[in-house]
């Protein structure tokens, strides 16, 4: 069955994924450092792995070919990405084999320039426009995978 993995310490859009999720009758796996909420439906699970990284190293063992994980951390996007999975970030960007790169180069110039001094802050607020944009390429992503699971 075809998994959608929530990085889900921090992400702004875990509502958005079970509404998804829902429609399209998949299985999520909310993976987080401790305990949290999540709907009571048989197609949801919480899975918590305590310590730095150990959710991360779950999901990236976990997750297989034309799976999905929700992320804003792009080093697991990219162990995901490696595995044949899709990840896609809480504004709606799509990471696959064919950007990935990109992402990673972009996030270690950001990095450097953070320590440089050069640059400052973290990404811009999630906007009501942000939201519909995840919710549209989070089911563009599952109709995807679910084509290239049927190959």
């Amino acid at each position: 069955m075809l998994t959608i993995y929530i990085d889900a310490d921090a992400c702004p859009v875990k509502d958005e994924v079970y509404k998804v999720a829902r429609r399209h009758a998949m299985k999520v796996l909310v993976v987080a450092n401790s305990t949290m909420r999540v709907p009571v439906e048989p197609l949801v699970e919480l899975v918590v792995r305590t310590g730095f990284g150990a959710a991360d190293d779950w999901i990236a063992g976990e997750i297989g070919p034309c799976d999905i994980c929700i992320t804003a951390d792009v080093p697991l996007a990219a162990r995901c990405v490696a595995s044949g999975a899709v990840a896609l970030d809480p504004k709606g960007r799509l990471l696959d084999a064919n950007s990935i790169g990109e992402a990673v180069a972009t996030r270690d110039l950001m990095e450097e320039l953070r320590a440089m001094g050069q640059a400052a802050g973290g990404p811009a607020p999630m906007t009501p426009k942000d939201r519909s944009r995840f919710l549209a390429k989070l089911d563009e992503a599952v109709n995807a995978a679910r084509r290239a699971a049927s190959r």
